[in-house]
């Protein structure tokens, strides 16, 4: 085997080992709640040293719905407050590891297109595909990632390449 061709599968096989690891974590996205083996290897195909936009659009449960009962609050809430748990979590993790928030806002409505329904959009930047892989893979941002999947009756995220 040729050293090119090596490395191309030793490049190949670290991805899938990642992008396993992620699933494992995250679930395979077939809920809505995850990216999909597909996206994860999408992001995961970015050239190094671009920069990555997340545009989020978020639509709140009336009531959060835990998965896990182990770390369900005692007394039922809101999805807003389950959203704010993931928040008060995500937001210095995501500034931790160079990433930062652009906007978070309440969805007013569309301008352009058809009508959708959303409750929160979040703008968020990063330098590269690594630092946004890497808040993905954080310990803390895992941990208080259930807290996003409860709040969310559903979700859209697109990425941008600026």
């Amino acid at each position: 085997m040729s050293n090119l061709t090596e490395f191309i599968v030793n490049a190949n096989s670290k991805l899938e080992d990642r992008v396993a690891r992620l699933i494992a974590w995250y679930g395979d996205g077939s809920d809505g709640a995850s990216p999909t083996a597909e996206q994860w290897r999408k992001v995961a195909g970015r050239p190094s040293g671009s920069p990555v936009t997340l545009i989020n659009f978020f639509k709140l449960r009336d009531q959060g719905l835990y998965q896990d009962e182990a770390i369900a609050p005692a007394a039922p809430e809101s999805g807003r407050a389950a959203f704010d748990r993931y928040a008060a979590v995500s937001i210095p993790t995501m500034e931790k590891i160079g990433g930062r928030f652009l906007l978070v806002a309440p969805f007013e409505a569309g301008f352009v297109g058809p009508e959708e329904d959303w409750d929160l959009v979040a703008i968020g930047t990063f330098a590269d595909k690594e630092v946004l892989l890497s808040l993905w893979e954080d310990a803390d941002y895992h941990a208080a990632y259930p807290h996003r999947t409860a709040a969310c009756a559903r979700q859209k995220v697109v990425i941008c390449n600026g």
